[in-house]
């Protein structure tokens, strides 16, 4: 047998032995990679939100004047109220950045209750299916902890209380959408709107470039999906 041909099949076996495919991947692998790179995801948008200007800053996922409110807005500022409007905008934003850092626990406890066929059925999905997995499991109990935060930031405001009352008037006829018919169940939708979209963007740049991940494994695992 000729070197080269030798050669050949040393070159063929060798790249045999490293081309791993998802299917070559072990249950505990693929679990531990996958719990890897949501906890990663989850820490990274918990870490951008959860600052000052984390959503006030940040166009995606700042929040705005419910709508029925913002139909009002400009008579408001007409009228010489623009100030209050602007202070309701920004005390809004910096509630759900003051709450967002509360959902970083639940999130990882989220993640360590995972399963085996959890983990594959994400890893094979969607790009944002992880993210689709923390809204189900997550969003009541992040919710519940958003909801006094919000609440409390809020509660000062003058136009927050007006706009409850309002709203809730409001919502009995059809004028305000129920789930704008409370400001701080409002905010704290928005807050967890806010959260799973950075979240989902977190996980699309995992799976596009898994080699820019920290762990080995998350490389490893999210590497072999081409393939």
């Amino acid at each position: 047998m000729s070197r080269l041909l030798l050669g050949l099949i040393a070159l063929f076996l060798s790249l045999s032995a490293h081309a791993l495919s998802f299917s070559d991947i072990s249950g505990s692998d693929a679990t531990g990679g996958l719990k890897d790179a949501l906890i990663q995801a989850s820490g990274a948008a918990v870490g951008k939100l959860g600052v000052a200007d984390g959503f006030l800053g940040n166009p995606k996922v700042k929040i705005p004047l419910p709508d029925s409110m913002k139909k009002a807005e400009k008579a408001m500022r007409m009228f010489g109220m623009g100030k209050q409007a602007d202070e309701l905008v920004t005390r809004m934003n910096r509630a759900a950045e003051s709450a967002v850092p509360e959902a970083k626990v639940l999130l990882v406890n989220s993640v360590k209750q995972m399963s085996v066929d959890d983990a594959k059925s994400i890893l094979t999905g969607g790009d944002d299916s992880a993210t689709q997995y923390f809204k189900k499991t997550t969003s009541k109990p992040l919710a519940e902890k958003f909801f006094p935060i919000v609440q409390k930031a809020t509660e000062n405001v003058q136009l927050a209380q007006q706009y409850n009352k309002f709203a809730e008037a409001g919502s009995k006829f059809g004028l305000v959408k129920k789930e704008q018919a409370n400001l701080e169940q409002y905010v704290t939708q928005k807050t967890l709107d806010g959260l799973y979209l950075m979240m989902a963007d977190e996980e699309k740049s995992i799976r596009k470039n898994p080699m820019g991940a920290a762990s080995d494994l998350v490389k490893k695992v999210f590497g072999s999906l081409g393939k």
